[in-house]
């Protein structure tokens, strides 16, 4: 696996590394050693599918709280995403920041978001899949979002006809002062 770091503080691109031959291809996509060395949580709870049947369905932005904050391991495995994150950690050089990357079934490409980011995606396409893993079994208690549309961000999401939740359209303006975590 290939990490590339992004530019906010802590979040990474993964690219798998793989070996081919006729048959196609077999890489690894998850290693716990290699995160820890990494100086990277590697603690899996729960693994989580989520399938959007309708281009430009919208989902997030998701975080959670401590003391259940979680870090994500995203993958796009049928069709593709724009997947987005937030970085609202109050003590990060990259507070209020956000960055956005293509997921495919076909680049492989993961993205691993740390504890204290928001996190969303849009799919790009009919019938999209991502599967991810995260380092925390959800609590709803300690569910927060930030609307998708939020001014804060001025997020650029790639295709203007969205379909949302009512859920995820309800989320209150993200507060600078009060809503950002101290982790």
């Amino acid at each position: 696996m290939r990490f590339i770091e992004t530019e906010l503080s802590g979040a990474f691109t993964i690219e798998l590394e793989k070996k081919e031959d006729e048959r196609g291809f077999f890489s690894r996509s998850w290693d716990t050693n290699i995160f820890e060395n990494r100086g990277l949580k590697s603690k899996i709870v729960q693994c989580n599918i989520s399938r959007s049947k309708i281009k430009g369905t919208l989902r997030g932005m998701h975080y959670q709280i401590p003391p259940h904050a979680e870090t994500k391991i995203i993958r796009c495995t049928k069709g593709s995403i724009e997947d987005v994150i937030i970085d609202i950690r109050k003590n990060s050089s990259t507070y209020l920041k956000w960055f956005s990357v293509t997921l495919t079934e076909n680049n492989h490409k993961m993205l691993y978001v740390p504890e204290g980011f928001a996190h969303g995606f849009q799919s790009l396409e009919d019938d999209v899949e991502i599967f991810y893993q995260v380092s925390e079994f959800y609590s709803p208690d300690f569910e927060r979002g930030i609307k998708w549309d939020d001014p804060s961000f001025k997020i650029n999401w790639p295709i203007n006809e969205k379909t949302t939740s009512p859920k995820d359209g309800s989320w209150k303006p993200f507060d600078i002062e009060k809503d950002g975590l101290i982790l």
